[in-house]
């Protein structure tokens, strides 16, 4: 049973972002920073990702743990509505695996970062981060996840 009215959730979860989340801006900021270019949330593309590097023709995905099941400590299951949300989820990886797959047939290059990765920001092995997804952006790696 949900500890809340129906009214007071819907607006919790309205309030939950899609894009510009903390850690999609923080990775934004570095990969500016040290002069990358991108474009954001091309709808043209399937699955309309995050980061967008026409000139390396790759794309970025900054996911969240739990909308996108990881399952890190942050990819946690709801105890109530069970069905809902194990539908829920599955759906969501689902469609994940469809937009990577035809991303992968367009020839675009995928980069997914989890959540988690991202949180290590206050640590020194963000910095390591940073300069593994520059790494990234100029190898001939076709699909990888950090």
């Amino acid at each position: 049973m949900d500890t809340v009215n129906k009214s007071t959730r819907s607006k919790i979860m309205s309030s939950v972002r899609q894009r510009d989340t903390g850690p999609e801006i923080n990775l934004r900021k570095a990969l500016h920073f040290l002069g990358y270019r991108y474009r954001l949330h091309d709808k043209k593309l399937p699955g309309s990702p995050d980061l967008i590097f026409p000139k390396f023709y790759a794309v970025i995905f900054v996911n969240g743990c739990f909308w996108h099941r990881h399952g890190c400590k942050y990819s946690t299951s709801p105890s109530t509505r069970k069905k809902f949300w194990r539908d829920k989820f599955e759906a969501n990886k689902e469609r994940d695996k469809k937009n990577i797959e035809t991303l992968l047939e367009k020839r675009w290059r995928i980069l997914v970062i989890w959540e988690c990765t991202l949180k290590i920001k206050k640590d020194k092995g963000y910095i390591q981060l940073i300069d593994m997804v520059a790494e990234w952006l100029h190898s001939d790696v076709l699909y990888k996840e950090l």
